[in-house]
């Protein structure tokens, strides 16, 4: 008789070099969870099947990095926006340029298609969200109400809502029809980087930096729970097809989670790093990461994984009382009434006759549409997945068979599944740790042999202390039978470098005594003297971040302190530093760059005015300061993802200075 094999739960399915320069956005197709788009910062949008090592198609036209993608329901259409503000819609199946968008002034953060009509909303940097008809190729309606980069955009499955998410830390509901916001949602307390609506019933979720899950009633508009549980962001969300529970992806893991009452059903750990999107087929969850030019896909296996209604019996997995599932479609909630047919109220006011326009594009951007292209690497995997559009079958296909699942590694499950108060003992394990593998598993796709690099900034969330390995602190072995240590040898071996270290602590905590007795006579500007005389940019960063914290703290001669240490902060190779710095600038130039342009500007006065002369040369002296910090900040406004994204949003906030 044959023995069972274990399978895993969750495991890598593929990793990829996508791009020959770093890889700035990507995202899963929904329906079938088999394409995979992926946009880099040559420019490109290039397409993959998922589990294949060679690109399909490669999409040019763009001049700036991609920011963000998104794929129609169907599959047929591709969107990209750029970092210079401009929005392209390719035709996978006929494999050519279908329109080029222009009117955002900044980079596109957010894009998604209507799920029936023939249009494209785009959430920007500039703040702007806009709605685009694809067919006429025109701006539609702009809705103006957030005051910082908008990050996510979903429309409800009725097509009548629009939900976005911002930096600003709400989340906003806007009624299509009437071209105006319907709520507005606060109690994030960081940017908002995700949303999501249910699929059934009037309910939307958001995840955010401040590590929490919020759920929304859209009938009532009022928080339905939060769960704060978390020890690192929320980078994406997805309900399950029949609205059963959440997933959530962190760095690292996949949660389970339920709202009514907040419980979170499951924890796996995979080892993804930052999963950047998620698609559910076949009972199989797909996740999809990136770093640098390289994609890495993960699969976990639903069908083990604890959802609300698959709990196994005597196994309870919270301090709630179980309650038996809700039926899809309950009356506890209101229900989208979705149109009968795939026409939708705006759609009715565009010419249904317009094959030939869909397909070619008009004069006024003939030019540049040309030098649109969608080159096809792979021809077999293109005529398998984008079929033509009289074919019988469905392009692409539905019937996809799920992916096998390598056999488990050890007699311990790869999954673990705690209660919402264990969390934390099993949020992070090191990222791009895989787990020891004695069994032989199949091999990684991987279409170019792949190189690492030290990142040249360090990371504000790492794992380790820079610099320190824990070997240092270990006598060398010099052959397995000396295994065993004398007590007095490996203590003097640990305790290697303590002194030093307890040296380098303790001034550090002189320094920042210090700083605090003038901090506590209410002094704000000796305190930030004090604190830069002490040349330590480590308390320069402490006291910032509490400064940061409120606003009204700021006056002019404390930019004329802070603005030298914010450059040395812009040019630091500590992730951390560069982020305060960055929040510092932000708050100087929201606050005092209007003032500074026109004291500047204004003609001098007649007679001796000595406070008006002082806050000129104070002026002056940011305006000076100010100028040399905009060319760092033009310099790195090149860089890509989240870090990119700051130092592009003050370039131009600094616009005023060139």
């Amino acid at each position: 008789m044959a023995v069972a094999v274990t399978t895993k739960t969750a495991w890598k399915l593929q990793e990829i070099t996508a791009h020959s320069s770093n890889v700035s956005s990507l995202v899963l197709g929904k329906s079938s969870g088999r394409l995979l788009a992926t946009g880099g910062d040559d420019c490109r949008v290039n397409i993959w099947s998922v589990n294949k090592p060679n690109c399909i198609m490669s999409l040019t036209g763009h001049t700036t990095p991609i920011e963000s993608l998104q794929i129609n329901t169907n599959e047929e259409l591709i969107v990209a926006g750029s970092q210079s503000g401009s929005i392209r819609v390719w035709d996978l199946e006929a494999a050519k340029i279908l329109r080029t968008l222009l009117g955002h002034k900044a980079n596109i953060c957010s894009l998604d298609f209507h799920p029936f009509g023939s249009f494209v909303a785009s959430g920007s940097l500039d703040t702007n969200i806009k709605l685009w008809d694809v067919r006429r190729k025109g701006c539609v309606f702009r809705y103006k109400g957030h005051t910082e980069a908008v990050r996510c955009l979903r429309f409800s499955p009725d097509g009548k809502w629009l939900a976005s998410a911002a930096d600003d830390h709400t989340v906003k509901l806007w009624d299509l029809a009437a071209g105006k916001i319907m709520f507005e949602f606060t109690g994030h307390t960081g940017p908002v980087n995700v949303v999501e609506f249910h699929p059934n019933e009037y309910l939307l979720a958001s995840g955010s930096s401040d590590r929490t899950v919020r759920f929304w009633d859209l009938e009532k508009f009022q928080v339905v729970s939060c769960i704060e549980e978390e020890a690192t962001p929320v980078r994406c969300v997805l309900f399950n097809p029949d609205g059963c529970c959440l997933y959530s992806g962190f760095q690292d893991s996949l949660r389970v989670y339920g709202w009514e009452p907040e419980r979170c059903f499951d924890v796996v750990l995979v080892n993804w790093g930052k999963v950047a999107d998620l698609s559910i087929c076949n009972n199989q969850l797909i996740g999809v990461s990136f770093a640098q030019s390289t994609v890495s896909s993960f699969v976990v296996d639903l069908s083990r994984v604890t959802k609300l209604d698959s709990i196994p019996h005597g196994l309870i997995r919270d301090d709630e009382p179980l309650v038996p599932p809700t039926p899809t479609g309950s009356s506890l909630r209101r229900i989208y009434d979705r149109p009968s047919t795939s026409c939708s109220k705006p759609q009715s006011r565009v010419k249904h006759n317009s094959e030939s326009e869909r397909r070619s594009p008009s004069s006024e951007d003939d030019r540049d549409e040309k030098e649109s292209k969608a080159e096809i690497q792979n021809p077999e995997d293109y005529k398998e997945i984008f079929q033509p559009k009289n074919a019988i079958c469905r392009t692409p296909p539905r019937n996809n068979e799920p992916f096998p699942a390598p056999p488990e590694d050890e007699p311990v499950t790869a999954k673990e599944a705690v209660k919402p108060s264990q969390a934390v003992d099993v949020q992070t394990p090191l990222p791009k740790q895989e787990l020891p593998d004695p069994v032989q598993r199949p091999p990684i796709a991987s279409s170019t042999p792949l190189t690492r690099t030290e990142p040249s900034v360090i990371p504000a969330a790492r794992n380790e202390p820079i610099g320190l390995k824990a070997s240092d602190f270990l006598p060398a072995v010099k052959n397995q039978s000396q295994a065993e240590l004398v007590d007095e040898e490996a203590m003097s071996q640990i305790r290697k470098g303590h002194e030093t270290m307890c040296v380098v602590l303790t001034s550090r905590h002189k320094n920042l005594d210090t700083v605090r007795a003038v901090w506590s006579t209410g002094d704000i500007k000796n305190s930030v003297d004090s604190a830069v005389a002490i040349n330590d940019l480590s308390v320069v960063v402490d006291l910032l971040n509490i400064v940061n914290q409120k606003a009204s703290l700021w006056k002019l001669d404390l930019c004329t302190i802070v603005l030298p240490q914010i450059e040395k902060l812009l040019q630091s190779k500590y992730e951390s530093y560069v982020q305060t710095g960055c929040t510092s600038l932000k708050l100087i130039l929201q606050r005092f760059l209007p003032l500074i342009t026109d004291i500047l500007a204004a003609p001098p006065s007649v007679g001796v005015d000595i406070t008006r002369e002082e806050r000129l040369h104070k002026c002056k002296l940011c305006y000076k300061q100010l100028k040399n910090i905009s060319n760092i900040v033009k310099n790195k406004s090149g860089l890509s993802g989240r870090h990119g994204s700051a130092f592009r949003e003050l370039h131009l906030l600094m616009a005023v200075l060139e």
